[in-house]
């Protein structure tokens, strides 16, 4: 018997009848002699919903106060999720039973909207499990020290999984989407993109912080620290299917670089849309600066990607970051009112019309030349490159947004990734 927890998208959640169809693909699992963990995210479109009605009353800027608040509201939608699911898992004939992430409990730090799980007490769960029951638990939300609730930012319900999956030592975690696997890139831009059989931890971390939906960073990041056993598959598949056949399908994510993965140089291309360019301009050039300029921002609790700093002319540079869209405005404000004048920027000018896009690959490691053939492909359909970061397993770029599916396109084809690759 095994330890299983399934992690299923809004996508999944998304109505009475896929709420149904979920029931009966983890009734089947827990017939087959499993220990069910399961964790939903809210309806597809819930959370957007709460949080629109929340904006309608208070538009302003955020408070601590007013993202406690928004973190209460946030947190109904999984809360729906888990009832509703415990109900037609009973309809199943499982005996089920729902909890929130206070009543695990599942707890935070109390960065409202951003929390990070520090702890998960699963005496109450595994006492469930072992009376024969099916345990629902709410994704994306905790508790604090204070017993507020918080929530874990978007694509949290995938973090809560892989969380719980850790804490409990699961045998494996399965994440349900709407996706049958990770794919090369996005299909929806490059009908050629490959769905991968495996994919490495680490190629799956640079692809899930480069802009691939298909997995929430956090998640991946607990899964690398923690070895826990993780697979991507479809939640439309019927789901009567051989549950070994199922267990066997999607995408493994796996921690052996072994003879039996792909081995590709490139396996995947990833981009995001959701970025933004900040560039204070004319700012001395001296010891610490960097650190006067990003100290502030990442006090704000603003993440920071891509950054560049100019070569220096006249005791002058220019230095530019990137930061997610969503933070765009708050990271103006601060560098407009209190940073740029900290630091004597003649000016600070921003961009909202870039985009990131990123070649990823163990494969890498050991090859030469991967870069300039990138930058080749690109400069062939006439795009130029703002800016450029790098590591041992990826190379990205941040380049016009109204370019971005042109470049994904290019590099798709000049890696060869519509093409099977054997070991």
């Amino acid at each position: 018997m095994a330890l299983i927890v399934h992690k299923y998208g809004g996508t999944s959640m998304g109505s009475p009848d896929r709420i149904r169809n979920v029931a009966k693909r983890v009734a089947k699992w827990a017939r087959a002699g499993h220990q069910m963990v399961v964790v939903p995210s809210a309806m597809s479109g819930e959370t957007n919903r709460l949080l629109g009605l929340a904006k309608e009353l208070s538009p302003t800027s955020s408070t601590p106060a007013l993202m406690r608040e928004l973190d209460m509201i946030a947190a109904t939608g999984e809360q729906v999720s888990v009832g509703l699911l415990a109900i037609a898992l009973q309809a199943e004939g499982m005996d089920a039973i729902s909890y929130t992430g206070w009543q695990v409990p599942v707890a935070t730090d109390s960065s409202y909207t951003k929390a990070r799980i520090e702890s998960i007490d699963d005496t109450k769960v595994r006492a469930d499990l072992a009376a024969g029951k099916v345990v629902v638990i709410t994704g994306f939300q905790g508790v604090d020290e204070g017993n507020n609730i918080t929530t874990l930012g978007r694509g949290g319900s995938d973090t809560s999984a892989v969380a719980i999956a850790a804490a409990m030592k699961a045998d494996e975690c399965l994440i349900y989407t709407d996706v049958d696997g990770v794919y090369t890139t996005d299909p929806r831009i490059v009908p050629e993109a490959r769905r991968l059989h495996t994919i490495s931890f680490e190629e799956m971390l640079e692809m899930a912080s480069l802009g691939s939906k298909v997995l929430q960073i956090r998640s991946v990041e607990f899964a690398g620290k923690y070895r826990v056993p993780m697979r991507v598959l479809s939640s439309f598949t019927p789901w009567d299917i051989d549950i070994n056949e199922e267990a066997k399908s999607g995408t493994l994510i796996t921690f052996e670089e072994d003879e039996k993965m792909e081995q590709a140089v490139v396996s995947g291309i990833a981009f995001n849309r959701d970025e933004a360019k900040v560039t204070l301009l004319g700012v001395p050039d001296k010891p610490g600066i960097a650190f006067q300029i990003l100290g502030p921002v990442a006090e704000a609790n603003i993440d920071v990607d891509v950054i560049i700093q100019n070569v220096s002319q006249d005791g002058k540079t220019d230095f530019s970051f990137t930061v997610h869209r969503n933070d765009y405005q708050r990271a103006i404000e601060l560098l407009e009112k209190t940073v740029g004048p900290a630091v004597q920027a003649a000016k600070v000018i921003g961009d909202t019309r870039i985009c990131k896009v990123s070649i990823v690959g163990i494969g890498m490691r050991s090859h030469v030349g991967i870069a300039s053939k990138m930058f080749r492909s690109l400069s062939e359909e006439g795009i130029n490159i703002q800016m450029i970061t790098t590591s041992e397993i990826k190379t990205s770029v941040v380049i016009d947004e109204k370019y971005m599916e042109l470049a994904v396109r290019a590099l798709h084809r000049a890696f060869d990734l519509d093409q099977e690759k054997t070991a």
